[in-house]
């Protein structure tokens, strides 16, 4: 796949992107990221996707999308990510997550949004 590629998957305008850095600064998981979610944007506008299909950040993201609620210019770094890491996922053979391999311990304690959440990130 070459850059525009990842673009369309992505559906997001790179090229916005100011590198203010608020989406890094907002996201929870920054410590853990090799590639912050800045970088991410970052280096597909400038077509270094070898690096972001071996980064450890694309599994560290908890897709909680605050990295797209904090962007001024309307951005979206976690779609960018989402993008890797389903290439990475399909290129693996892999298809994560069915509907049957969910727990049937979760309890009404466990949030809708997290169900979903999960379902979408294993589920490509």
């Amino acid at each position: 796949m070459d850059k525009n590629d990842f673009l369309e998957l992505a559906n997001t305008d790179v090229k916005k992107c100011m590198k203010c850095g608020k989406c890094s600064a907002r996201c929870p998981s920054f410590d853990e990221m090799d590639i912050k979610p800045h970088q991410f944007v970052s280096y597909l506008a400038e077509g270094k996707i070898d690096k972001l299909l071996v980064s450890k950040s694309i599994w560290t993201c908890l897709s909680c999308l605050a990295c797209v609620e904090r962007c001024p210019r309307g951005v979206a770094p976690q779609s960018v990510i989402e993008a890797i890491r389903d290439t990475v996922t399909r290129k693996a053979g892999a298809n994560g997550l069915s509907a049957e391999d969910i727990p049937p311990i979760l309890d009404d304690d466990v949030p809708q949004q997290l169900l979903v959440a999960a379902y979408r990130k294993y589920n490509k």
